[in-house]
């Protein structure tokens, strides 16, 4: 039997290219969540991280939830939602504005103020902001300061690193979750979402980029000093390494992805020689033999294709050398043998795969790369304090109220 909804509920729902994911928590003491429902869903409706079939996305997400739902005997009305595609642009910027607080004291004010001045950023009429997130203030010449509330001075800065989307994007999402019966609470990037569950303190602090593999996207996070710096959604997956198995072993994609999850290795050499595996053929033929080097030899330069791509990225941006705690991969397809292996050789650091962190409740069940997103929309939601389950939809008006809460109490 269902209990009557809760307030105190934090609902994040991954909305990917291959499943959708809904994590149902409730506050826990001393700060902490407990995750009390788990659903997931396969998903048809979306191509690349973007909605491409609102009906097929609808269905999923019902599906996940009611799942979800279910297992933890209660009824959601809203939920945090996940973002990514390759509309994604993220762009560091500056504010600056002088202090006019009494005893020229920075106040809540203030820091509101400089943030609105950072964000005043030229955008396309096809495009909004989905956050501006703080990385660090300057008050007169003392910089790396990170709350600057209280301190004296006469002017006020502060950097920050600003994700935006394309608004058609946004609102499908957004349109879907509503359709399936829920209020978004908030749309937030999935790679912050990623960072928010399998990342360690002290990796935010040092530098680390996570990656997340997913299905449609591989989406990507440079934190530093607590903050982030860095973000990039790439339109590169799980699913294009399925497809290459596909066509290069000449079976159908159903059983292409089987082989991939059972059998798949992104590192031909730690792939012993005798090693072969049974593939299902097409139009009715027998079943072949193969070797597992062979389907080895077709996923590797796959894989290492899309590390390739996030190594120059950074290097692009100026951060090839800002992640001095390494690298944590996640994410599905990160679950495949030989993917941390190989990212370390392209990355010359130490890699180590992530699951989510600090969390209690059904944890043995969400340990797993394939959760990292959904447990992180639930922390996220959590942390920022954003509004409970009766809350409006996102926009850029309610947005921009969260901000000095959110941002600015927690990431830093």
């Amino acid at each position: 039997m269902r209990r009557s909804k809760a307030p105190d509920l934090v609902v994040g729902l991954d909305v990917g290219t291959t499943k959708v994911c809904a994590i149902i928590t409730e506050h826990a003491p001393r700060g902490s969540l407990n995750v009390i429902g788990v659903g997931s869903a396969p998903s048809r409706g979306l191509r690349r991280g973007i909605v491409v079939n609102i009906d097929s996305t609808v269905e999923a997400i019902r599906a996940a939830v009611g799942e979800a739902e279910q297992m933890a005997g209660v009824e959601i009305s809203g939920a945090f939602a996940g973002i990514a595609g390759g509309h994604i642009r993220g762009v560091n910027s500056r504010g600056v504005v002088g202090i006019t607080g009494k005893h020229h004291e920075v106040s809540d004010a203030d820091v509101e103020r400089v943030i609105e001045a950072a964000r005043a950023i030229n955008l396309p009429q096809d495009r909004e902001i989905i956050h501006v997130l703080p990385q660090s203030f300057v008050v007169d010449d003392g910089d790396g300061v990170r709350e600057p509330i209280g301190m004296s001075g006469v002017r006020l800065e502060v950097e920050v690193h600003i994700v935006t989307g394309t608004v058609t994007s946004v609102q499908n999402v957004v349109r879907s979750v509503n359709r399936a019966g829920l209020a978004v609470q908030d749309i937030v990037l999935e790679p912050l979402a990623s960072a928010e569950a399998v990342l360690f303190d002290d990796e935010k602090e040092l530098g680390v980029v996570v990656i997340d593999i997913g299905g449609g996207t591989t989406d990507v996070a440079l934190m530093r000093n607590g903050a982030v710096w860095h973000t990039v959604v790439l339109p590169l997956g799980g699913d294009h390494i399925t497809n290459d198995i596909a066509i290069g072993l000449r079976t159908p994609t159903a059983d292409a992805e089987g082989i991939k999850k059972r059998y798949g290795c992104a590192l031909t050499a730690l792939v012993p020689a005798e090693e072969t595996v049974d593939v299902p053929s097409v139009g009715g033929r027998k079943p072949r033999q193969l070797s597992r080097q062979l389907l080895s030899e077709i996923i590797q330069p796959r894989v290492e294709e899309i590390f390739t791509l996030v190594a120059r990225e950074l290097a692009r941006a100026g951060f090839q050398d800002a992640a001095t705690a390494g690298v944590v991969v996640t994410g599905g397809t990160s679950i495949m043998e030989g993917v941390p292996e190989l990212a370390e050789g392209i990355f010359d650091q130490p890699v180590r795969r992530g699951v989510p962190i600090g969390i209690g409740g059904l944890a043995d069940v969400i340990e797993s790369p394939i959760y990292a997103t959904g447990v992180g929309l639930a922390l996220y939601g959590a942390r920022t304090g954003a509004p409970g389950e009766s809350g409006a939809g996102p926009g850029p008006v309610g947005r921009l109220a969260r901000l000095v809460t959110g941002f600015l109490g927690d990431l830093f």
